[in-house]
């Protein structure tokens, strides 16, 4: 089932825009996951309840709710693109230009 899951995933990762993003940061949905992490692993344990995994990463700083500085940074440049999964109630973003 996980890989079931897993591929299911991978298929709804896709490019967004700040625009697109506001919404759901104002109804506080929208983490941030490090680019040291893989969007479709952490959707995966968040779809399935790894609160092992989850609280590591939460621990860690690898996944975040987003901080004040980078709301102001993507709210100036309308123009930031994401790499973005949605997992129920969350959205899940990689800063796209931050890769490593």
């Amino acid at each position: 089932m996980t890989e079931d899951l897993r591929s299911e995933l991978a298929d709804m990762v896709g490019p967004a825009k700040w625009e697109w993003l506001k919404p759901h940061v104002q109804r506080d949905a929208v983490v941030v996951v490090d680019q040291r992490l893989d969007l479709v692993e952490v959707g995966v344990a968040i779809a399935t309840d790894d609160v092992q995994s989850v609280q590591r990463w939460i621990g860690e700083q690898l996944i975040i709710k987003p901080t004040a500085e980078q709301l102001a940074y993507w709210g100036g440049h309308s123009d930031k693109r994401f790499s973005s999964l949605i997992v129920q109630p969350y959205v899940l973003v990689q800063d796209s230009s931050m890769a490593a």
